[in-house]
């Protein structure tokens, strides 16, 4: 369905802001309608037409008259535009009588309930007989423009329809701003209809004027060093406008965390942004583009600056770029709690330094507390030549564990280089330094070792707070040799992954899949930070954090060598932000890649989407427990 031509914007709002309104039609406009001779999409429109009609304000020989006339205008966007339309109204009910109005010829007053029956004979309907499109300019070359033409769906013979025309203008316009056409104009535009001999002749001239090219770019407020800024600029002087490129090299200026506000825009000359501006709009056009604000520019019709724009085209098509940005606060704190079942209640204060010079190194710290688990860890990042892909990371922490079998506690300081590459895959290479003085299972031991790792891991999602589609893996793979100093030999393998998926609105679907391997001669110097543990909220539930493993002759946990856990879960929508859960783990840790049997728990779970994100509530049974009794898991937060 289609509304007036001349109501596209306004239309759109009213409809939006009748909503309310419209759920209560039958009482608050009082009009039953039936048509007959018309099916489909004209139906539909006709109804769309007088949806909105107060029936209680008009005298039936009025209402008819603007039923008709409103019937007939729904009718003709479709190109009928002689229809023979009748209009019968039938008062039920008690008429009210509201107070006569100032000026009111009729003496018949407004009525109450009415009901409307709508005859229609549509008529012949009218057919293109010309149809002329033509592109001058530079868009006349530019295949986006082309294929816009191309697909037009209407052609001399057809069925004369208004929504193609208005779309087909509506986009070169548009294609027009996103490419940098900002002369453009309509040369002709015009739809001639002749309803007497159902014919209509169509013209569309569209003169785009010359192909903007990006000129210099000047960067103002910055206190980053400009090579920094032009490392990850999307586009280079010389090349031709789009404005895709402007909002991701705004994008990408945010992405830094350098700056706590950014906007990129061309530099236009006024009337040029007058022009290009829609009168309907609140924001410009380049401020939608980039999602930045800026306050209302005055709005000037297009037809009353037609003529003077074409006197005042610029022979320069360099196209100056400013990008305007402010300092990002220079410390920041966050504090945050929650809680779990695997570690109780924890609390969380992180203190950030998104730059710390004009080279834009940063520095960050973070202190986690819990009952089993506290820890002090703080990254020192050095951007190189592409600061958002590539760096170098200084990485050190202390760790201290205290949880049934396992007594440790951990330094290490770490050096990293990180690579992020187009599909968003990142690879690091790093070295590590770890001592850690640990009690695992009655069995102590204080080891330094030195090691060198790789790791590749991709993380996508969409819809942060609550993921309708994800993934993520990670692949490490690490070594250490007593050759170089280090107390423990021993080559070390993780890699797990993650799956996301909707199907439909109600339907979740949430995997996983980890495995973990360890080669080494002596597994007594290796710490508890670098065995195989499973069971908890993350990994089998139904069992306690980290229970699963290989036990020593006192039957205290030890840890395995190898790891394999896996996860299948199904979520359906209840009601609003509620989820139900149904889900089964299995998995364990142990010394051997062929263990007897592995530990399974099923169960059933709630799901809140609430504001900080998902709350998950689960009640798991572990199968192969000797309690055989249930276990709830509780958490916060995202699968990943």
């Amino acid at each position: 369905m289609e509304p007036p031509p001349h109501r596209h914007n306004a239309g759109r709002i009213a409809r939006y802001a009748a909503l309310p309104l419209l759920c209560v039609a039958p009482l608050a406009f009082a009009l039953d309608t039936a048509i007959d001779g018309v099916e489909g999409e004209v139906k539909a429109n006709i109804e769309a037409y007088l949806q909105n009609i107060e029936a209680t304000e008009y005298t039936p020989e009025r209402l008819a008259s603007e039923i008709k006339r409103r019937s007939g205008e729904a009718m003709r966007v479709y190109g009928y535009y002689e229809p023979d339309i009748s209009v019968t109204v039938d008062t039920k009910g008690t008429p009210a009588q509201p107070k006569d109005r100032p000026g009111q010829q009729d003496d018949k007053k407004p009525g109450g309930k009415k009901s409307v029956r709508i005859k229609v004979a549509p008529g012949e309907q009218v057919r293109i007989e010309t149809l002329a499109i033509h592109l001058e300019g530079d868009a006349r070359n530019d295949p986006p423009f082309r294929r816009a033409v191309e697909a037009f769906p209407l052609a001399q013979g057809d069925p004369l329809r208004h929504a193609p025309w208005d779309t087909l203008s509506s986009r070169l316009s548009a294609k027009a701003l996103e490419r940098g056409y900002f002369d453009w104009r309509f040369a002709q535009q015009r739809m001639e209809v002749r309803p007497y001999r159902q014919s209509a002749r169509l013209y569309l001239d569209f003169d785009s004027g010359p192909r903007y090219r990006f000129g210099e770019v000047v960067i103002s407020g910055s206190h980053i060093q400009p090579d920094r800024l032009e490392a990850i600029r999307t586009f280079a002087p010389g090349e031709p406008y789009l404005a895709r490129s402007i909002a991701e090299y705004n994008q990408r200026l945010a992405e830094t965390g350098w700056f706590g506000s950014v906007t990129v825009r061309p530099r236009l000359d006024s009337a040029q942004e007058l022009a290009i501006t829609p009168a309907s709009q609140g924001q410009s056009w380049w401020h939608q583009a980039t999602g930045s604000t800026a306050a209302k520019t005055q709005q000037l019709a297009r037809s009353a600056l037609g003529s003077a724009m074409q006197l005042h085209r610029r022979r320069n098509t360099r196209l100056p770029i400013d990008a305007v940005v402010t300092p990002a606060k220079r410390h920041q704190f966050e504090a945050g709690v929650g809680y779990a079942t695997d570690v109780g209640p924890r609390l969380r204060f992180s203190w950030d330094q998104p730059w710390i010079n004009r080279y834009g190194h940063s520095l960050n710290h973070d202190l986690y507390l819990s009952g089993p688990e506290q820890r002090f860890s703080g990254v020192y990042e050095v951007p190189l030549a592409n600061p958002l892909r590539d760096s170098y990371r200084l990485q050190y922490g202390i760790k201290n564990r205290d949880d049934g079998d396992t007594n440790s506690l951990e330094g290490t300081v770490e050096l990293a280089r990180r690579w992020q590459f187009d599909n968003d895959w990142v690879q690091s290479v790093y070295l590590r330094t770890t001592y850690e003085d640990f009690t695992q299972g009655g069995e102590s031991e204080k080891v330094l070792i030195y090691y060198p790792g790789i790791q590749w891991t991709r993380t996508r999602t969409r819809e942060q707070r609550f993921p309708v589609w994800g993934d993520r893996q990670q692949l490490s793979l690490e070594y250490s040799d007593t050759a170089w100093g280090s107390d423990a030999q021993f080559f070390r393998l993780t890699g797990d992954t993650q799956w996301i998926r909707t199907l439909g609105e109600k339907n979740r679907f949430v995997g996983g899949l980890g495995v973990g391997a360890i080669e080494t001669d002596d597994f007594a110097m290796i710490p508890p930070s670098l065995r195989f543990f499973a069971g908890g909220d993350n990994s089998v539930r139904g069992y306690s954090y980290e229970s699963l493993a290989p036990r020593n002759d006192k039957g205290k946990l030890r840890g395995g060598q190898q790891m394999v856990t896996a996860s299948a879960e199904y979520q359906r929508n209840v009601t609003g932000n509620w989820w139900g859960a149904a889900f089964v783990d299995t998995g364990d840790a142990f010394d051997s890649w062929a263990p007897d049997d592995l530990k399974t728990g099923a169960g059933l779970g709630v799901r809140w989407v609430s504001p900080v994100g998902p709350v998950r509530f689960d009640v798991a049974h572990p199968f192969d427990d000797d309690d055989d009794s249930w276990r709830i898991h509780f958490s916060i937060g995202p699968e990943f």
